[in-house]
């Protein structure tokens, strides 16, 4: 009897002393590990303006191939709340930064007003609009606008009027490329 009282008591010692040297060894590798951990500082605070800030492509003509290429655009997104599709549109409108892209769109066109019904958006512009040179810039002008709006997931189709009507140079609904990524 003594003797496994003995036992269970070598039992118990050994079984502390292993937890102790257990929780010594744990304690000395989380030491060891966050000894290797450096803090980053970034060069320059972050501030709320540039944590708004998205990028919208815009499909401008290649003035070397005459194919429409996309350019990226840095705005805030505080920008877009009010009427997303009528601020793409006029930063379509505006122009390239790049100097080999240009406008498809006439001189003086205006995007009137912009909206979205069941994934198709309404576009109303001047009648500046129907001043394009001939069917090409006409295509280039709609595929412009198709390929702008299709970057947004919740727009299908395009309508485009002219002061509020139908016109019968765009009287179809267009229908945005979707990129698959």
């Amino acid at each position: 009897m003594k003797n496994k009282k003995i036992l269970f008591l070598l039992v118990t010692v050994l079984i502390i002393i292993l937890i102790i040297v257990f929780f010594i060894i744990k304690n000395f590798k989380a030491e060891s590990i966050n000894e290797n951990i450096i803090d980053y500082t970034p060069e320059e605070e972050i501030n709320s303006k540039q944590l708004r800030e998205t990028i919208i492509n815009l499909y401008f003509m290649d003035t070397t191939t005459g194919n429409l290429k996309s350019e990226g655009k840095l705005i805030d997104s505080v920008e877009l709340i009010n009427n997303p599709y009528k601020k793409i549109i006029e930063l379509l409108i505006s122009g390239p930064q790049n100097t080999n892209l240009s406008t498809v769109f006439p001189d003086n066109t205006v995007i009137l007003n912009a909206s979205i019904d069941k994934h198709c958006v309404t576009l109303d512009f001047s009648s500046d609009l129907l001043n394009f040179n001939d069917d090409m810039q006409k295509k280039l002008i709609i595929d412009s606008l198709t390929l702008t709006l299709s970057e947004l997931n919740e727009v299908n189709t395009i309508k485009i009027l002219i002061n509020n009507e139908s016109n019968e140079n765009f009287n179809e609904i267009y229908v945005c490329d979707k990129k698959i990524h």
